[in-house]
């Protein structure tokens, strides 16, 4: 049996107030309210939205929603103030915490993200990686949030074979990143500094392709891997200056993997 509690309201709209809740959102709408739920694997508890796993620790879903709702406002400004003028701008996203028995967050994740847009993408981590929680019951465990940001305008969706052959033999200038000579930009006083982590690897990049075939946007995420700046930033320069099709008047969306090889050996 499957039931859902809401765990924490998360808005994404413009200036006038939001609409009352409405079904899941759909791509190309205004944003909207999403709820956030919990997941475990009894069958009495509520098994859709967030999600941890059982085998080590449990989250109270309490816990959860405490820790979560003081940054419900910076994860969806996040979006607000970025997105801009540019209304194709939207996906879907899931982050991802790792917390060990004592409460202390190990990681966050975006394990997944068709936004592409890595400047939205990192302030959604760094507003998770602020959130607090209490001790995980009985051990270690981790939890997912899912989030969806709705774009008010259209874009065409390339298909994989299509995204293949248009970016071809350029996926492989990211293997140069990080960059030790490209400097980060320098944290202002109050802010986070710069989260540096191992090169990723099963990397998934979407992006926007606009006029001549220019990137307009791209992001990053990984199901496996923490993302650090220094990478992001050196992957999203090398791919602003891919030679792209010209989408002819329209922004087009592809995505593809990058390095998803190298984590299928390990796990074997």
């Amino acid at each position: 049996m499957r039931r859902v509690v809401p765990v924490l309201a998360l808005v994404a709209c413009g200036g006038k107030p939001p609409p009352p809740p409405p079904p899941p959102p759909v791509v190309h709408e205004a944003p909207k309210p999403q709820r956030v739920v919990v997941e475990t694997d009894k069958d009495d508890e509520p098994q859709d939205g967030i999600k941890f796993k059982n085998t080590r620790g449990k989250m109270d879903q309490e816990a959860i929603k405490a820790g979560l709702e003081p940054h419900a406002q910076e994860l969806s400004d996040c979006y607000m103030t970025k997105v801009g003028r540019r209304r194709w701008l939207g996906g879907h996203v899931v982050l991802h915490w790792d917390i060990k028995r004592d409460g202390t967050v190990t990681s966050v994740k975006l394990s997944e993200s068709d936004l592409g847009n890595w400047d939205i993408e990192q302030c959604l981590l760094e507003a998770a990686r602020t959130a607090t929680f209490d001790k995980p019951q009985g051990g270690d465990a981790d939890f997912t949030v899912p989030l969806d940001f709705s774009a008010k305008g259209n874009a065409q969706i390339w298909d994989e074979d299509k995204s293949l052959r248009a970016i071809g033999g350029q996926l492989a200038k990211l293997d140069t990143c990080p960059d030790p000579k490209l400097k980060l930009p320098k944290a202002k006083d109050g802010d986070k500094p710069p989260h540096k982590a191992p090169k990723p690897v099963n990397v998934t990049i979407t992006l926007y392709v606009g006029p001549h075939g220019k990137a307009e946007s791209v992001g990053f995420s990984s199901p496996t891997a923490e993302i650090g700046d220094d990478w992001a930033l050196c992957a999203e320069k090398a791919a602003e200056a891919w030679r792209l099709p010209d989408p002819r008047g329209q922004i087009a969306k592809l995505a593809i993997r990058y390095k998803p090889r190298q984590t299928e050996e390990a796990e074997r």
